[in-house]
């Protein structure tokens, strides 16, 4: 009789195997020959040789399945166990279809207006886009979901996130802790959307290897961005040689995303915000989108809509 011992890596054993382990006792019920025993992340199996190589053929199955749709149910385990690898491929084609990440627990991260979903062609044409909108409109939360894809897919090597950290209204000097500390509430946004679509386990080592990145403008300086999906959030609040810096960082292979509100500016009065700047001088270069989102994008709460119509009447007066 053959051991083996297969490992899950960058997986929750208990969202893999299941509560009291459900998922080990559908593999036993389907290869009655193979002794399996679940311990922690990793499965030993024992058997005939040829019989453990089909084992992980559809346990890799398994495995892609789970890492695509951050779930399993009996239904699913069942038709893996049963269905040809292109029986697989169909079905993954038929289910992706508008659906940009499967998110955590199976949620559905979809673009979910119609300039969302512009966001999403124009991207698909071009390396940089610029989407630009109030609050709540979905820019980030697309600009994540679209970088996340493209990690999920294999077109990038790594995602980067980046602020730049100003204060609005604030004294950053004064808060507790060290940089890391006071800079992560000014990150949270982008953390936030990356608990949505990326189990706990994975993004947890994503972030520890450097796949995923969240930092400061201020560190992206003298760095080349390769093979890289790059969101700068917030970019109203960068100066001008701070949006200078960052554009000029794009190295080969590599997406970037620049969202930003300019109804929002936190910087002193008398700076121009780079972002605004950008817009006019970057408007005509091929290869550079741009989306203006408004309050018809508005996914927040129904207040939301009504709050930005209502300081949009005020500020025009």
């Amino acid at each position: 009789m053959n051991e083996r011992i297969i490992e899950l890596t960058e997986i929750d054993p208990k969202d893999f195997f299941g509560t009291q382990n459900s998922t080990v006792e559908q593999l036993k019920r389907y290869f009655p020959k193979i002794k399996i025993v679940a311990r922690g992340a990793k499965l030993k199996i024992y058997g005939e040789s040829d019989i453990l190589d089909e084992f992980e053929i559809r346990f890799e199955r398994l495995v892609k399945y789970f890492n695509r749709y951050n779930k399993l149910d009996e239904n699913s385990i069942e038709r893996i166990l049963t269905s040809t690898g292109n029986e697989e491929k169909t079905t993954a084609a038929k289910n992706s279809k508008d659906v940009l990440v499967h998110g955590v627990n199976g949620k559905l991260i979809k673009a979910q207006t119609q300039n969302q979903r512009k966001m999403v062609s124009l991207m698909e044409k071009n390396d940089m886009l610029f989407a630009v909108g109030p609050a709540g409109t979905g820019k980030t939360y697309t600009a994540v979901a679209l970088a996340v894809k493209a990690l999920k897919e294999k077109e990038v090597r790594r995602i980067i996130l980046t602020r730049p950290a100003v204060e609005s209204g604030e004294n950053l000097g004064f808060l507790p802790g060290d940089l890391k500390e006071k800079l992560d509430p000014y990150m949270q946004p982008l953390y936030d959307g990356l608990r949505d679509m990326i189990p706990h386990e994975k993004l947890e080592s994503h972030l520890e290897k450097g796949i995923i990145q969240i930092a400061p403008l201020a560190f992206m300086r003298g760095r080349t961005l390769d093979n890289a999906f790059v969101i700068l959030d917030e970019a109203q609040n960068t100066t001008h040689s701070q949006m200078k810096m960052f554009l000029t960082r794009m190295g080969k292979s590599a997406k970037f995303i620049i969202t930003g509100d300019p109804g929002q500016i936190d910087l002193p009065r008398k700076q121009v915000s780079g972002l605004k700047e950008s817009l006019l001088a970057l408007k005509d270069i091929d290869g550079i989108a741009h989306v203006y989102l408004d309050d018809k994008d508005v996914v927040r709460h129904r207040l939301v809509k009504r709050i930005i119509k209502a300081y949009k009447s005020i500020e025009t007066e």
